[in-house]
This record gives structure tokens, C-alpha cells and sequence, in this order.
């Protein structure tokens, strides 16, 4: 049974009317007990269908739940994008996660392009090794090595390209690649130079309730504290697209053309 939300009021109150009466109508018309029973348990049926919450028809707009604001102490991390920029977004990511990838491959450049290469946007990068991809500790450290050489962003992008083909082998293949002491490289990655700056981030991870990859946080910074909302998942530009014209609106700021 479906009833009109315009008519829905109405309906109520004529129920609750019926609900009251019926019991004084069968006595004063005759009516059986037995017939006074059905008539009232059929009204109550109709009014727990009233009362049920109504699902959404099949044209109705789609019911975007409220991004959950989160809080964030920033540090000395990888950051792409000017220290200035009136946003700051902070991604969680765990090299061996296929998601992470499509998110470096599909979103990223995109992002880039339009707002971290304009200034609007200041990009930092945290990991978040996940327990059950045993590669992930290891390329987190690899990417923090080469950064040791100023080469962080083109080690993390080979990474990023591979989550299928890590090793030690591929780390330092990459470091050739990248003209790094390879030497040094190697001593880096199988050292436990970078193990505390990893679990550090897990724990920012876990205090801000992020616990998959990759997820983010797009925010204003102030000071080194950055306020701002939770995105989880690879989503696509427009997700992004959308929280950051937000913010910029609030700031004032002018967004750059679509």
C-alpha cells in the first residue's frame, strides 16, 4: 500500500479516528466482537505501513551521507604543492593495495593538473602499510629511502605503478633507475631507519578512525593542524572536485574554471 506524502497527514488522523471509534461502532451497530477485531487489527496494519520509514523511489536523488570531520596534526612528511596552498589533502596509502593504484592512475593526474600544479592544493603523503600485504612495509621504507636522496615522488610513483611486482629486486631496480647511491639505497631499505616515521602514521591513521587504503583528508591547515573531512576509497576528480570548491568557497577563494 503506498500513500501520497501530501495525503500521509491526513490519512493519520482519519486512522487514529477509526482506531478511537470502531470499538463504540460495533456495539452501537451490532457488529460482533469477532468483526470488531478484524476491522481493528486491519487498521493497525495499515497504520504500522504508515509509520514503516519509506524507501526512496527509483528517481529519487541519491542520499549522500555527511562526510565525518576529522582532525589532524601535520609534520616534516612528503609534500607535493605549495606550503601555502588554502587546502591541504593527506592521503593514507599502502603501495600494495590495487585501490591505491587505481587512485594514483585515474584521480590523481587529474588532480594534479587542476589544482595542486595551481597552487590550491598542498598533497602529503603518509603510509599505511596494511598487515596483510607483506610487501607494504618494505616499499614504504623504499619510498622513504630515495626521498633520503631527494627522490621520493619518482620512487613513489613507480611503486604506485606496481603493487603487483614489489620486492627487493624491483626497490632496487628503481633506485638504478633513479641514479640513486645504490649502495646506500640498499642499506637504507634493509635497515630500521624509517620504521618509527611509518608507525607514527598508522597511528595518526587510527586516531583519525582511517582504517583502509587508500583514504584521505581534505582540510585546511592552520599551523601545523589540519581541520578537515574524511574521504575513503578510490574515488574519482569529482569527489575530490567537489569537497575542495567547498572549502575554497568558505575561504573565499576562487576555484579554478571547470
Amino acid at each position: 500500500m503506498r500513500i501520497d506524502g501530501k495525503r500521509d497527514r491526513w490519512v493519520r488522523a482519519f486512522l487514529f479516528l477509526c482506531l478511537l471509534l470502531v470499538p463504540v461502532s460495533a456495539h452501537a451497530e451490532g457488529m460482533t466482537k469477532e468483526q470488531g477485531d478484524a476491522i481493528l487489527k486491519e487498521l493497525r496494519q495499515i497504520r504500522g505501513v504508515l509509520e514503516r520509514p519509506q524507501r526512496p523511489g527509483p528517481n529519487a536523488p541519491a542520499q549522500v551521507p555527511p562526510q565525518e570531520k576529522v582532525t589532524l596534526k601535520l609534520g616534516a612528511e612528503p609534500a607535493m604543492g605549495r606550503d601555502d596552498a588554502p587546502v591541504t589533502i593527506v592521503e593514507y596509502t599502502d603501495y600494495q593495495c590495487p585501490y591505491c593504484n587505481r587512485f594514483q592512475a585515474n584521480t590523481f593526474p587529474e588532480l594534479k593538473k587542476t589544482y595542486i600544479d595551481t597552487g590550491k592544493v598542498r598533497f602529503i603523503k603518509r603510509d599505511l602499510p596494511l598487515p596483510f600485504h607483506p610487501q607494504a612495509l618494505p616499499a614504504a621504507k623504499s619510498a622513504r629511502c630515495a626521498g633520503d636522496q631527494g627522490k621520493f615522488w619518482e620512487m613513489h610513483e613507480r611503486l604506485s605503478a606496481s603493487p603487483a611486482n614489489l620486492g627487493t629486486e624491483t626497490y632496487v631496480a628503481f633506485a638504478r633507475e633513479l641514479s640513486l647511491d645504490t649502495a646506500s639505497f640498499e642499506a637504507c631499505i634493509g635497515g630500521e631507519r624509517h620504521v618509527a616515521g611509518i608507525r607514527e602514521d598508522e597511528r595518526s591513521a587510527a586516531a583519525a578512525g582511517i582504517t583502509g587504503t587508500p583514504s584521505f583528508v581534505v582540510g585546511t591547515a592552520k599551523g601545523d593542524v589540519l581541520e578537515g573531512v574524511r574521504i575513503v576509497g578510490a574515488q574519482p576528480f569529482d569527489a575530490f572536485d567537489r569537497t575542495i570548491r567547498d572549502i575554497l568557497a568558505v575561504q573565499g577563494g576562487k576555484a579554478p574554471a571547470r
